[in-house]
């Protein structure tokens, strides 16, 4: 990048454990930026799959993340923009990205215009797609959920453009969260008066590659984790972070297993178990688009509160016994 006084420097830092294909097409995507970007950090989370070797055919930075500790996506990102601001101080901004995404061309000027203009941006974040939506219902899924609201957010995804004095401010992200970890710095961030934005500019395209419904649950179950362990960070703050989300897992798990459990004294209880498609259609008619995916995506909606309740129970489980959070794959 060029040095005059009004550019800016930037650094980008990407995350992945045997990603393959998906990290090379990644890589591929930042072959066209690297005269607007001054370097490149790729942090491997002990992949066996030739990734690194792949990382550095591009000129980025490898760094290993040290597997005798519990790792984390939170971990891993910490490392590289550690490192790129530990040897390359003049650094003012970092792009995150996964590993299993691509980084649209247009992005990176659109996002640094943005956050240039407003000083108390910490992050600016656009769309997330999903490349290939049609292959699941899951990915669908995934895809509806990367379309959040243009303007001021209260969080990011992972992919994402941050001011360095803003990470700084915060200490990055928390280490131990094993998911979720984007909310909760963000959280952190906007209790220090940061700003977190969605602009309506293309970002990034992701491949979660969800076919099964096992890898959904297994999402679902992280998702329940990440907000059990948001609650019992700063569930007591104002806001109350995390935990309306895990109270309402834990408030319908229980009423399914509690009507279960009675019916089995009184079968005629099991009429009661009709609340719950009940509550599918109500959600539905609120919708203002209604078709039958949107009625999918509301019965799923509803499924999703049992492994997050699980997830919740597990959070629970691992901090009685003092034992590590460790890391939950649905890929």
């Amino acid at each position: 990048m060029s040095t005059d006084s009004d550019e800016r420097k930037v650094g980008i830092v990407i995350i992945g454990r045997n990603e393959g294909q998906r990290l090379i097409s990644c890589l591929d995507s930042l072959t066209g930026l690297l005269t607007d970007v001054d370097h490149i950090v790729y942090v491997d989370s002990g992949s066996d799959d030739g990734s690194q070797s792949a990382a550095e055919k591009v000129g980025a930075i490898c760094l290993n993340l040290d597997m005798t500790r519990p790792f984390s996506a939170a971990r891993a990102r910490n490392e590289g923009w550690r490192y790129l601001t530990q040897h390359y101080p003049e650094i003012e901004f970092i792009q995150f990205i996964d590993g299993d995404c691509l980084l649209k061309p247009s992005w990176l000027q659109e996002a640094l215009q943005q956050i240039i203009k407003m000083p108390r941006a910490a992050v600016v974040c656009g769309r997330r797609r999903e490349i290939h939506p049609e292959k699941s219902i899951y990915n669908q899924f995934c895809d509806d959920e990367w379309n959040t609201p243009v303007g001021a957010a209260l969080a990011c995804g992972g992919d994402a453009l941050m001011r360095v004095s803003a990470l700084q401010d915060v200490n990055g992200y928390a280490d131990h969260f094993i998911a979720g970890e984007e909310p909760e710095m963000c959280y952190r961030m906007r209790t220090k008066n940061w700003e977190i934005f969605r602009i309506d500019v293309e970002m990034t395209l992701h491949d979660a590659n969800i076919t099964h419904f096992t890898q959904w649950w297994k999402r679902a179950n992280r998702t329940g984790f990440a907000f059990a362990l948001s609650a019992k960070e700063h569930g007591k703050g104002s806001e109350r972070f995390g935990v309306h989300q895990t109270l309402r897992s834990l408030v319908w798990s229980g009423l399914l297993v509690s009507i279960l459990l009675f019916s089995l004294f009184s079968p005629l209880l099991l009429l009661a178990l009709f609340i719950f498609p009940l509550q599918v259609i109500k959600i539905f008619l609120k919708q203002k688009e209604r078709s039958l995916y949107g009625l999918k995506s509301c019965l799923f909606l509803m499924i999703s509160k049992f492994p997050e309740a699980l997830g919740v129970v597990e959070l629970i489980i691992k901090t009685l016994r003092k034992q590590n959070y460790t890391i939950i794959e649905y890929k």
